[in-house]
Order: C-alpha cells, then sequence, then structure tokens
C-alpha cells in the first residue's frame, strides 16, 4: 500500500511526467510482484485494456497516519485521481475493478467521514465507471474504535464493515454467481422434501414451484463475514523464519476469492495496485489466474513470497498445499465450469419481462 505518490500530476487526474516504472521484484509461471509506484505499473508498464479484475484495497483516508502510509481523508479523492485514470486505462470492456475501502472518522468528534462515497461518487461521475453492486465485508474480529467514542464515553458502537465497491467500465462486465453459490441453510433443505407453497405472497413475490428446485447452493449475498486474526498462516511463518515485519494491514483470502471467482476464468489476469503481502496474487494463483501486484515497500513484498509455496502443483486439489482453503462446499474443480459470458448477461436473454416479482 503506497503512501502518498510524490509523482507530479496534471488536470483532470492523468498523471504528470515524472513516472518511474516499477522493477519485477519476484515472479512464478502465472504472476508477478512489481517494486515501486503503481502510478508507473498503471500508466507505463501495463498496456491498455490488459487486465480482466482489479481487486484492491488502497490506503485508507484515516485521521492517524499508519506505518504502510495513508492519506487523509480530507485529501483522497486529489490523491485518488491519477490511480482512477490509470486503473480505467488498464481494465478491459468486460472486467470490474473492485475496491475495499474502509471507514475513517472525523477528528475531535464522534462522526464519520463521508469520503468512501464522495471517492465512489467521483468514480462513477468522473471516470465513467458503473456500480455493478455494493458489497460490504464484516470483520466480527476488528477491535472496538475509536476508543473514545466506543470504549470510553460508549457513544457508539464497534465499526466493524467496510464496504466494497464493485464496479465496472460498462454495464455489462462478465459475471456469473454461479460460481459463489454458498450452502443451503437447514430450512430450504426440508423444503425440497416437503414442497414449496406456490403462489403470490404478501410482498407481491410471486413464488413458482421452481423455488423448491436444487440448484446446486443458495445464492450469495452481498456481505462477506470474514474475520481478520490469523497469525499462525504459513505467511506469519514465513516472516518470523526470515526476520521480516509482516503486514500490518492484511485484508483477509475471503475477499479476492468471492470476486476472483464470480468474475474471472482460468487464466485470466487479475491486478492488485496497491499488492500489500500480496493477499491477491496469492488467491489469483492457486485459482490458476494470471496475477500482478505492486508495493513501494521491499519489505512488504519480500514477506509475500512467503504466499507462494514452490512446490504447488495445478490440479483441483492444489489449494490445500497453501494458507488458502476452499469451502468444499461451494467450490469445485474449476476446470469443469463453464466460461463466464462476454456479454456479460446482455445478451443471453430473461426468462420473463421484468415485474414486481424481480424485485
Amino acid at each position: 500500500m503506497p503512501p502518498l505518490s510524490g509523482s507530479t500530476r496534471s488536470s483532470g487526474g492523468e498523471p504528470g511526467t515524472a513516472l518511474n516504472a516499477p522493477e519485477v521484484f519476484w515472479q512464478n509461471s502465472l504472476g508477478k510482484m512489481y517494486l515501486g509506484d503503481s502510478l508507473g505499473l498503471l500508466h507505463r508498464t501495463l498496456k491498455p485494456r490488459s487486465i480482466d479484475l482489479i481487486v484492491t484495497s488502497p490506503p485508507f483516508g484515516l485521521v492517524r497516519k499508519k506505518a504502510y502510509g495513508n492519506v487523509p481523508s480530507s485529501e483522497y479523492l486529489d490523491w485518488f485521481r491519477p490511480f482512477a485514470s490509470g486503473l480505467k486505462r488498464v481494465l478491459k470492456d468486460t472486467g470490474s475493478l473492485v475496491i475495499d475501502i474502509g471507514p475513517a472518522w472525523n477528528p475531535g468528534v464522534p462522526t464519520k467521514s463521508t469520503y468512501q462515497f464522495t471517492l465512489l461518487c467521483m468514480l462513477c461521475e468522473e471516470f465513467g465507471f458503473h456500480l455493478a453492486q455494493d458489497f460490504y465485508w464484516w470483520n466480527p474480529s476488528r477491535m472496538p474504535a475509536p476508543a473514545e467514542w466506543v470504549n470510553i464515553r460508549r457513544l457508539r458502537v464497534k465499526d466493524s464493515v467496510n464496504p466494497v465497491w464493485w464496479l465496472s467500465p460498462t454495464p455489462w462486465p462478465k459475471a456469473s454467481n454461479r460460481r459463489v453459490l454458498t450452502s443451503y441453510g437447514e430450512r430450504q433443505k426440508r423444503l425440497f422434501s416437503s414442497g414449496y407453497n406456490s403462489g403470490q405472497r404478501p410482498s407481491g413475490h410471486i413464488v413458482s414451484e421452481e423455488w423448491g428446485r436444487d440448484n446446486g447452493g443458495a445464492i450469495a449475498p452481498n456481505l462477506i463475514a470474514a474475520p481478520n486474526t490469523s497469525s499462525n498462516d504459513p505467511y506469519h511463518a514465513y516472516c518470523r523464519s526470515n526476520g521480516l515485519e509482516p503486514h500490518p494491514a492484511r485484508f483477509p483470502s475471503a475477499i479476492p476469492e468471492f470476486f476472483i471467482r464470480m468474475l474471472t476464468d482460468i487464466g485470466d489476469t487479475v491486478l492488485d495496485p496497491f499488492g500489500g503481502s500480496c493477499v491477491t496474487g496469492s488467491v489469483a494463483d492457486s485459482l490458476r489466474r494470471k496475477w500482478i501486484c505492486c508495493d513501494l515497500s521491499e519489505n512488504y513484498l519480500r514477506g509475500a513470497i512467503g504466499r507462494f509455496p514452490t512446490d504447488r502443483v495445478n490440479g483441483p486439489n492444489r489449494m490445500a498445499q497453501t494458507e488458502y482453503k476452499v469451502p468444499a462446499t461451494s467450490w469445485s474443480d474449476p476446470s469443469n465450469e463453464e466460461a463466464l459470458a462476454v456479454c456479460g448477461g446482455q445478451t443471453l436473454g430473461s426468462r420473463k419481462p421484468y415485474s414486481q416479482s424481480d424485485r
């Protein structure tokens, strides 16, 4: 995660001329880590429209300065504009941009900054992105903070949800929610046996007999529940054995896992321009996607190498050899998956015209 870039910037969010292309720090057969400013990666190194998916967690607009570098929320939009133009430049028309962006509190008062939402509006209104869907990451293990308002004065509750914006250059990015089905609940399983009471509900929704069909899993919600407490995994062990400081703000593999599965095919290219410890790259590698990560910190990239074991082999069981685990109930051999529709579903046809029951 880079701090405020020293590169010059021209008007309209385009970077100035003082951009240095980052250098390849480490690579394997599927991907590369770059050391340097990701503005150079986005505007010089990568070809236009070469990336299928960007999953990233940029530095948050926090009041307190963090070790990995961050920008005050009051300056955040100006700082992010040259990155936004670079992200738009490298993303394919069928691709997606997924941004995990954490909350910030206003200094001295128990109120929150709205920078997460102004960033979303800027990306859509200034750079032409479309909001495909808003997701939210609930971290049940997050510490209660800010301490003054949550622990001491008891004026606010624990702030444990991050918005995750799923954006796209067009309204029709390629995607399939069949890739991220979850296990059916016990009540749904009983309904498969007893049968559905079809007909119109008080809400106006029409429940047909098709609701009683087993489709292999339930459709996932736009809430991702994932704790972030791992400290004894191979990544931490690698850092300890090599005298390296782990990245202090890693996000859980469940976030890139969800979107890589839903929005890309095997062989597609996944990018994280604020790579940190390369969680996104590690997950993409496990799922047989090409990957690119970039960070300003050599120390963080040295630790990230520990996420890529040298004995990893291709095949449906390869993910068991890493710290990244795939739930057996919601993931099968990706070799058997049907490729995502390049049209993004626009020309696939609808079951019926839009009606009250589709709301």
